[in-house]
């Protein structure tokens, strides 16, 4: 389609789809009515700005069939208790005093074998709040300390924002993951280095949540064996040269997994637990099929790129740039990262950067802003601690440093030194 939308037009309907999300509009449809409006001002016509936004859409579906397919090994995690397991053995072998980068940690392997940023929160967190109270911690350091290990995770898992920038940038999705290896671990000390500066700062935690099953848990073996086979599967390609799709692999892990816990009886019950987990990110990503269709169209990329320019800033840096700020408009990792690649994907490696490190800029900037208060991360992080929206703002300036860190590493390795 020979179909050009002004910048214009396509920042008007991304700002429209912002304002409905912050006055809490369902961010999918907001999503589809900031990208008609923009769609529709940039000159496209009606016709035109619908078939550009079912073709956006359209590009999301491999995406989407991953996703959903990737419920089986978290909702498997989720239900037999091994992400629970996981966590509770972590901070068993670190101890108390090393309470914080336990908690730290736990979160992070959590997200990293394929458990939902929000949901490993709401999974350590028990467990956290037990250790703040007997160390007299604040809600502050012990929520820090989950959300930025989370952070270090999500950038090395096979969650839904990896598969969406692996796919728009035609990398493999094990190849991804361990892009971001080294600033993960950097993200993960200067996580540690922050939640000290918090132990005594804000409220301390005063009630504990005690979690239901906890007898129930299964050994720490069989909770690490579906997350440890899905990776190895993912791993063949670039060890063996023998290529598993995530479609393929995630669920065999989860499968296997359900066997090693011993709870087969209960998979049709454990794989739908996880589709619901995932459909709202599938549906999301229709939303942002479509706005990212409008943006694609438009002549966004061009203004940037000039504007880079103008500023003599290098061009490889349109990747962490595009991250970040898709990451604050949507305040989502899989949403930000999904806009980001798709739209800008073209323009980053006409740029000369490689596939590889355009995925891995721009996955790692969409964590710099992605906790902002009109996205779910933020509320959903606060309730799972007990922490007031007044302290839970508080936390913004430091949960962005450690997504900062991630990012200016990433830029480093692969916009700099690679």
């Amino acid at each position: 389609m020979d179909l050009q939308i002004t910048t214009f037009g396509a920042l008007l309907g991304l700002a429209v789809a912002i304002f409905l999300i912050i006055k809490k509009g369902h961010p999918a449809y907001s999503l589809i009515l900031g990208a008609l409006i923009g769609g529709l001002v940039g000159g496209a016509g009606l016709d035109g700005t619908v078939s550009t936004m079912i073709d956006g859409a359209k590009g999301m579906m491999p995406a989407i069939i991953r996703i959903i397919t990737s419920g089986v090994l978290a909702g498997v995690l989720i239900k037999t208790g091994s992400a629970a397991k996981i966590a509770e053995q972590i901070v068993k072998v670190l101890g108390e005093k090393r309470a914080l980068f336990a908690l730290a940690l736990a979160t992070m392997i959590l997200t990293a074998a394929g458990v939902f940023i929000d949901i490993a929160v709401i999974t350590v967190a028990p467990i956290a709040l037990a250790l703040g109270k007997k160390l007299n911690y604040s809600k502050m350091a012990i929520l820090l300390a989950m959300i930025g290990g989370g952070k270090c995770g999500n950038v090395i898992s096979p969650n839904p924002n990896t598969i969406a920038a692996s796919e728009n940038f035609g990398v493999e999705l094990s190849s991804l993951m361990g892009a971001n290896v080294i600033a993960a671990i950097c993200g993960l000390i200067v996580t540690v280095f922050l939640v000290k500066l918090l132990i005594n700062k804000g409220e301390k935690v005063t009630e504990i949540v005690v979690e239901e099953n906890q007898d129930d848990l299964p050994s720490f073996f069989a909770a690490v064996i579906g997350p440890v086979v899905a990776i190895l599967l993912l791993a063949l390609r670039p060890l063996a040269g023998i290529t598993v799709d995530p479609l393929i692999a995630l669920p065999v892990g989860g499968i296997i997994g359900v066997i090693a816990c011993g709870k087969w009886k209960h998979t049709n019950e454990y794989i739908t637990f996880g589709l619901t987990k995932m459909m709202p990110v599938a549906v999301l990503l229709v939303g942002t099929g479509a706005v990212a269709g409008i943006i694609k169209a438009s002549t966004l990329q061009t203004t940037t790129i000039a504007l880079l320019n103008g500023l003599s800033i290098p061009e490889f840096l349109l990747a962490p740039i595009a991250g970040i700020l898709m990451g604050a408009a949507t305040a989502s990792t899989t949403a930000g990262t999904t806009i980001a690649s798709a739209t800008f994907g073209p323009a980053i490696m006409a740029a000369g950067v490689s596939p590889l490190g355009g995925a891995a800029m721009v996955h790692a900037g969409a964590t710099v802003l992605d906790h902002l208060p009109h996205g779910s991360f933020f509320h959903a992080t606060a309730g799972a601690t007990n922490v007031s929206i007044n302290e839970r703002l508080k936390l913004i300036p430091y949960e962005s440093l450690v997504g900062l860190t991630i990012t200016i590493v990433t830029t480093i390795i692969w916009g700099i030194i690679l």
